[in-house]
């Protein structure tokens, strides 16, 4: 009896063993926690772009200011493409007058593909003293700048006081910009959207420039340098995605780690939270904007509530802009460096 019972014991580790293998080999991904994320020094993952000395780092690199004077803007970039993930940033804006200055967190992949380059965008928009800054959000996909999907909202804070979080969650079928940890805007992948919804490996820039001509009040009001330098404030940077190789454009992430991004959603309180905070603080959005798309684009997804804020309103509430100022064709310049290295 005894020697059965120890084979029996025997055989249900084997299998016990086996399965746990198993399981390991074709592991679901557990859902991340994006709030426990750990955030990355300057050095280990971030390359300046352009703006000399108006890039500071403090903190052991934790910490980045960029600044705007009468001589150049500055900005930095991630030193990896990256196909879906969750990247982040603290940010506080410059106080006082502002008026033209323009800060942007955003994705992008124009160095490397020029005639159809995706981009997601968070931008800063400055403005004179006694009128607060503004943020907009903006989604291109394969070339298409000439159809722009612009939304703007008013902050419900002082965004120049201290740090607040801007996050964007970028999967194969969903994207979500999220303000201190509220989703604001979220797009889901549609066959009307077709190509239009961005898929190929970006970069993760951040920029301060001079947006004089189109940032306040369609460019009414310019930036004033004796109120420089402006500074922009980023901390707590986060990339949290799938690394590609910049020559062949291959992910690092095995299969499991690929769906993992894409297995968050928004949750229902979230979504709650989104419609009120569009709904009180949501300025203009293309969605509803007459003027600039008579029939509504087959994405959008018209909200009656949200409709009634924007009657009328047309295209003079858009902002329509364009660039990010200087990339300086940082990953166009990774790529050459890639083909040199597998050349030697």
């Amino acid at each position: 009896m005894g020697y059965e019972s120890s084979l029996l014991s025997c055989v249900f580790f084997l299998i016990f063993s086996s399965l746990l293998l198993l399981l390991n080999s074709h592991r679901v991904p557990l859902p991340v926690n994006l709030q426990s994320l750990t955030a990355l020094s300057f050095e280990d993952a971030y390359t300046q772009l352009f703006g000399d000395s108006n890039l500071m780092l403090l903190r052991d690199g934790k910490t980045v200011h960029i600044s705007l004077d009468e001589r150049t803007g500055s900005g930095f970039a991630s030193q990896d493409l990256y196909l879906h993930g969750f990247f982040s940033a603290s940010i506080k804006l410059p106080s006082d007058y502002a008026a033209g200055v323009v800060v942007a967190f955003y994705m992008s992949n124009g160095d490397v593909f020029e005639k159809n380059h995706d981009e997601l965008d968070f931008e800063f928009l400055g403005n004179i003293r006694g009128r607060e800054w503004r943020v907009q959000t903006n989604v291109y996909g394969n070339g298409s700048t000439g159809f722009g999907r612009e939304e703007r909202y008013q902050f419900w804070f002082d965004p120049t006081e201290d740090f607040h979080n801007y996050s964007i969650l970028w999967s194969k079928n969903r994207i979500l910009f999220y303000i201190d940890n509220i989703p604001i805007r979220e797009v889901v992948r549609t066959e009307a959207m077709a190509a239009h919804f961005p898929s190929k490996p970006m970069s993760l820039y951040a920029t301060i420039w001079d947006g004089s001509n189109w940032a306040t009040s369609g460019g009414r009001y310019k930036v004033n340098y004796k109120y420089a330098p402006y500074i922009a404030e980023f901390a707590d940077l986060i990339l949290h995605g799938c690394a590609v190789d910049p020559i062949d454009h291959l992910s690092t992430c095995r299969g499991h780690e690929t769906k993992l991004y894409d297995s968050i959603t928004a949750t229902s309180d979230q979504l709650s939270a989104m419609k009120k905070l569009r709904r009180k603080h949501l300025t203009y959005s293309y969605c509803y904007d007459g003027d600039r798309y008579p029939t509504p684009p087959p994405e959008c997804s018209v909200d009656p509530r949200e409709a009634e804020q924007f009657e009328g309103a047309g295209s003079g509430r858009s902002g329509h802009r364009r660039r990010h100022g200087k990339r300086r064709h940082r990953a166009a310049a990774a790529v050459a460096a890639a083909v040199a290295a597998k050349d030697l």
